[in-house]
């Protein structure tokens, strides 16, 4: 298979995905290269918000409104370790820039920042990410498992997480609904 990189853009799983991690899931994949990927599921709020996140890792969360944003489940892969994707601003420890405008930050100074309100205004909160090994994703593809289109920050950061898959369908001029649960090649 010709080697391609993924990294910005979403895959969207195919109606035939069984996989109750990522049935009907919509996927941001943030780094992929020839030891694999990994990626952040951004359509799956959990029922946990971001107070209640901060009130179990003790640290305040001043501006209100972020109160009621909702954590997501954002992989099968270290469910127990918060990710946070963001617009790309400030000098946090452990940053995978994804390209000059999104990283993906797993330190706590980042969530210090956010807590303070001086943290990235556009941020997705997550437990968990998902990962693929060398040539994994490459056959999953080939499978007819997943679609994938390049990404955009307005679908990742705009949209509320019930629209983000549609949104990402309508990107590639195809409507959910009409995609076959069967695939098959030329």
């Amino acid at each position: 298979m010709p080697e391609f990189n993924l990294t910005n853009h979403f895959l969207i799983a195919m109606p035939a995905m069984t996989d109750p991690f990522f049935a009907k899931s919509l996927t941001y994949v943030c780094e992929h290269n020839e030891q694999g990927a990994m990626g952040i599921v951004v359509n799956r709020p959990i029922s946990l918000t971001l107070s209640e996140l901060f009130a179990q890792i003790n640290m305040p969360l001043k501006p209100t409104e972020l109160e009621d944003v909702l954590v997501h489940f954002g992989g099968p892969v270290q469910t127990d370790r918060g990710f946070v994707l963001h617009e790309t601003s400030g000098p946090w420890q452990s940053t995978l820039h994804v390209n000059d405008k999104i990283g993906l930050t797993t330190s706590k100074d980042i969530l210090q920042a956010v807590g303070e309100g001086t943290g990235p205004k556009h941020l997705l909160v997550t437990l968990g990410y998902a990962g693929w090994t060398e040539g994994q994703l490459e056959q999953e593809l080939a499978d007819n498992a997943w679609l994938s289109v390049p990404a955009t920050e307005h679908i990742l950061f705009d949209l509320p997480a019930e629209e983000r898959l549609t949104a990402a369908m309508a990107l590639l001029g195809v409507d959910f609904a009409s995609l076959s649960d069967e695939a098959g090649h030329a």
